[in-house]
């Protein structure tokens, strides 16, 4: 079937010497992998072509899906071109960072078309704003929304990290009174937030708090490699 969609690079990988298999989020499917040959060949046309597939770009595509679990191909790509994420170190470590979390969430493969404008609407905000202390943190529990498991606020004092509810008294399964405060503090913002109420130190603790998160409501959720390297460059 041909398709004409928007859609999200989430990983790549080398085969062999010139070709590279691209996973994508698109809107019209969700989650679809392509085949691209000659990625990497000495053309400028291929050059220019592997770069079109940098973690998290936005491509506008036609394909031919054929929809029989196997790899698809492109019958056009053009990349929306970010003005500042890949020249701002912060924020392309960002977004590699962010890129191998989203990649590592997805079991289900069917079209979602909210989580897709989400993600969408929350990459153009990065690219177009100064403002990313948090973005990180934000981003990523506001796509536990679209994941099924966004944590329930209340006023108990002791986030419970299995059922992902405040509770009125600590178990083992929960954050410490300091730890539950920060957390509640953090499902107040939003991505747009020009407030930055964390320092340096609590955002490397809020940062752990939510891949546990992570960890305990995704099966075989993974830790993403450019973690420590995303460390270095920002926190």
């Amino acid at each position: 079937m041909l398709v004409k969609t928007k859609a999200i690079v989430i990983g790549t990988v080398k085969y062999q010497e010139k070709a590279l298999i691209v996973k994508c989020f698109t809107l019209s499917d969700g989650l679809k992998s392509y085949f691209v040959r000659d990625a990497f060949s000495s053309s400028k046309k291929s050059v220019k072509k592997s770069a079109y597939f940098q973690p998290l770009t936005i491509l506008e595509i036609e394909a031919n899906h054929k929809n029989k679990n196997t790899l698809e191909y492109f019958l056009s790509v053009k990349p929306f071109v970010y003005q500042t994420i890949p020249n701002d170190i912060v924020k392309s470590s960002m977004v590699l960072f962010l890129s191998e979390v989203f990649y590592s969430s997805i079991k289900d493969e069917s079209k979602n078309e909210n989580l897709f404008l989400f993600l969408e609407t929350a990459l153009l905000w990065l690219d177009e704003n100064e403002i990313t202390s948090n973005f990180h943190l934000i981003f990523l529990i506001e796509m536990t929304k679209f994941l099924g498991f966004y944590p329930n606020n209340s006023n108990f004092e002791f986030f419970e990290m299995i059922e992902g509810v405040f509770s009125d008294f600590e178990s083992k399964t929960c954050l410490s009174s300091q730890e539950s405060t920060l957390f509640k503090t953090l499902l107040k913002q939003k991505i747009n937030s020009t407030e930055n109420p964390f320092i340096n130190s609590e955002r490397k603790q809020l940062l752990q708090i939510i891949l546990d998160y992570y960890s305990l409501h995704i099966e075989n959720f993974k830790k993403p490699k450019s973690l420590e390297v995303f460390k270095e460059v920002f926190l």
